[in-house]
Formats: C-alpha cells, structure tokens, sequence
C-alpha cells in the first residue's frame, strides 16, 4: 500500500497542466460561451413589477388543472407558463371589472 500523504502534498506533487489542453478537455471540441446572462435579451425583457407573497387554498382539482396547465404550456413554450402568470393573468379582469384596479 502507497504511503499516505497530506492532501497539501499531494497537489504539490501534481503536474502543471497546459492551459490549451484543460480548455479542450472541459469543452471536449465545443465553443465555449460566456455563460449564462444575467440580464434578458430586449425582447423578452418585461417592465418591472413588484411582487408581493400572497398565501391562499383552492380546491384540489383547480391546484391540479392548474399545475398541470402550467407544465403543459412550459412543454409547448406558450407564454404564460408559469403558475404566477397564470393566475395573475386570471384575476385581473375580476378585479377591473369589480372597480379594484383602473
């Protein structure tokens, strides 16, 4: 059995590696990207709006028509796709129509 050593040794003892041929590894032959952006492209950016936690029950079968309206409109790409567009989406015109938002 190979004497144990420190883990501080060990890296000592490692071989420098060529730059040029760790970047070939990692992107085994793909063009490596910047990475992910953190601000959206100008056609998806959307105006700013503050969100505010709300906490609520619905029924079960509304839940599940819901999650499952989600999840198949993420699939399809059809916007809104998410819970919180969705529903949003939803009450909006209950609350213009009962005078709460003009």
């Amino acid at each position: 059995m190979a004497e144990r050593r420190s883990l501080t040794e060990g890296l000592k003892a490692t071989p420098a590696v060529d730059p040029a041929v760790a970047r070939e590894f990692i992107h085994a032959g793909k063009t490596p990207t910047a990475g992910p952006t953190l601000v959206p492209p100008p056609d998806k950016a959307a105006p700013a709006v503050n969100r505010a936690p709300i906490s609520t029950r619905i029924r079960a079968d509304y839940a599940a028509a819901l999650k499952r309206a989600s999840l198949e409109r993420q699939l399809k790409g059809i916007e809104p796709n998410t819970l919180q567009d969705i529903l949003e989406q939803a009450i909006e015109p209950w609350l213009r129509s009962n005078g709460y938002l003009s």
